[in-house]
């Protein structure tokens, strides 16, 4: 069963987070907190959303998709982008990576969103055969950037000068 996030599912959601940061060898680099998460997805101005897939039985929450919204300026709407996708390795193959995304993509239609974007590691060919295999393209012709530690402050402060 494929659900939105509530509270009570916060713990879970930051276990699968860590999970997801083991799986792609980025363990350390992971410092997300409950209380974070927690503001993120139900504080006064939430700006990230989740869905969760409950596993078999009384499994509880066994896989997750966390997103929020990106804009074009070239469509004039809104799409989602999909930040964690992941499901425990116990359950795959039972449908809810497919599942999750299949439920951005009802959410995304009945908002009017234009897409729905993520990015994946370039080793992991499980994942991206799993993509491939519902159609999902991928954005080879794009390269990905990120700005951030040390960078991240010279730059602000640069902007003051």
């Amino acid at each position: 069963m494929i659900r939105r996030a509530t509270p009570a599912d916060i713990p879970a959601l930051v276990g699968l987070v860590y999970d997801l940061a083991e799986y792609e060898k980025l363990r350390d680099e992971c410092t997300l907190t409950e209380e974070q998460l927690r503001t993120a997805l139900f504080g006064p101005n939430p700006a990230v959303f989740a869905h969760v897939a409950e596993g078999p039985g009384d499994m509880g929450v066994a896989g997750c998709a966390i997103w929020f919204l990106n804009y074009s300026t070239w469509t004039g709407v809104h799409g989602i982008y999909l930040e964690d996708l992941y499901v425990k390795p116990e359950t795959r193959g039972l449908g809810l990576g497919r599942d999750l995304l299949a439920a951005l993509a009802r959410e995304a239609v009945e908002q009017g969103y234009s897409r729905v974007d993520w990015a994946v590691l370039d080793w992991n060919e499980p994942s991206i055969n799993f993509y491939r295999s519902i159609g999902a393209v991928a954005q080879d012709e794009w390269t990905g950037y990120r700005l951030t530690g040390g960078a991240l402050a010279r730059l602000a402060a640069h902007a003051d000068d």
